[in-house]
């Protein structure tokens, strides 16, 4: 049965809270679980026992726990010294050990990711996808190698490592990956979000990931069209352009969480495809016309709604955003869930709690 969570790296200002306060916050809200983007967050130390505690604490309070590790593109992980530090020096024996203590608690699906957007740069050198230092294909291959080397660990601890559709990587490319290294090791975190990113319509990503999808991270997007192309910005579920009762009923029937990401640090998460660009379009192969219309058409009708006042516009999306913005982005997709899951017949809403901002 579907289940509705959190996602802790944008719920709020939690970071530097310890893991068991994100957890109650996360019950008090009515949600029924958080994920965690690294394991770390359990326990900065990487204690087996430490997070073995968190996990009995989530029990407790009827949470489920998802957690993540360090990135699988060796060309990323220079960004991420601190898993370097937990193997001593040895990116990949800091994976396993992360790896190891997860299992040991029970999290058996964990997150990973291929590369990272730098938000400081615009342009389509802002995503490592078009890096010339080395190229997609180079980084694919080498992701591809260091999960064939992780894979024997992942397989004696029954273990998933779930690569996320981030914003530089396409559904194809993910799912070339998981059949090569094996879906008994490497599935999908489904990112409703991020496949806008790389042009593709969200309904037929969701269908082609749906055979190894493990994990969710959840939000709608708003789309605007710019002089580069078109303009990405985060808004709740409901209130974007996403088909969700498409988006959802491949996934219908399974044990899994729909993680909410928000927003968070004064930012919506505003990306930009530069379809016009053909350095862009070269890169990439496998984007199909009828996708790349559908994305257009999206806009196209976002930008109706706009008009009509029935939807928020870009002007209004770039306001500030605080914590309790943040929060409110979280309880209005989660209501909007929970209508959609009652219908489709996945079980009563969780009733609210109350809370305290």
């Amino acid at each position: 049965m579907l289940r509705i969570g959190v996602d802790s790296s944008k719920f709020g200002v939690v970071r530097g809270r310890p893991a068991v306060s994100v957890v109650k916050r996360a019950a008090d809200r009515g949600l029924e679980g958080v994920y965690f983007r690294s394991v770390l967050e359990l326990s900065p130390t990487l204690e087996a026992a430490e997070v073995r505690d968190v996990m009995q604490a989530a029990d407790d309070l009827g949470q489920r726990i998802e957690a993540g590790v360090g990135k699988v593109n060796p060309f990323a992980t220079p960004e991420a010294p601190e898993i370097r530090a937990l193997g001593e020096g040895d990116y990949l024996r800091g994976m396993r050990r992360m790896v190891e203590v997860a299992a040991s608690a029970g999290i058996r699906e964990l997150w990973t990711a291929t590369a990272n957007y730098q938000f400081r740069l615009s342009g389509r050198y802002a995503y490592d996808r078009f890096r010339t230092d080395v190229g997609w294909d180079e980084q694919l291959a080498a992701t591809e190698r260091l999960l064939r080397k992780l894979a024997p660990v992942l397989r004696d601890l029954g273990v998933h490592l779930n690569i996320e559709t981030h914003e530089e990587i396409t559904t194809f490319e993910l799912v070339r990956l998981v059949e090569a290294v094996g879906p008994d090791v490497v599935g999908i975190t489904f990112d409703t979000a991020n496949v806008l990113m790389r042009c593709e319509d969200p309904v037929a990503a969701v269908e082609r990931a749906a055979p190894y999808i493990r994990a969710t991270h959840v939000r709608d997007a708003a789309l605007f069209f710019t002089r580069a192309g078109i303009a990405r910005l985060l808004v709740p579920v409901g209130e974007g352009v996403l088909d969700w009762d498409r988006l959802l009923a491949p996934l219908v029937g399974r044990d899994l969480m729909l993680s909410i990401e928000g927003i968070v640090e004064s930012t919506r998460g505003e990306m930009e495809l530069q379809i016009y660009d053909p350095g862009w379009q070269e890169g990439h192969p496998d984007l199909t016309l009828a996708e790349a219309f559908e994305v257009v058409r999206l806009a196209t009708t976002y930008a109706d709604r706009v008009s009509d006042r029935t939807a928020a516009g870009r002007e209004q999306l770039h306001s500030a955003v605080g914590e309790p913005e943040s929060l409110d982005f979280i309880d209005r997709s989660a209501q909007h869930l929970r209508q959609i899951l009652t219908r489709m017949g996945e079980g009563e809403p969780t009733l609210d709690r109350s809370w305290t901002a």
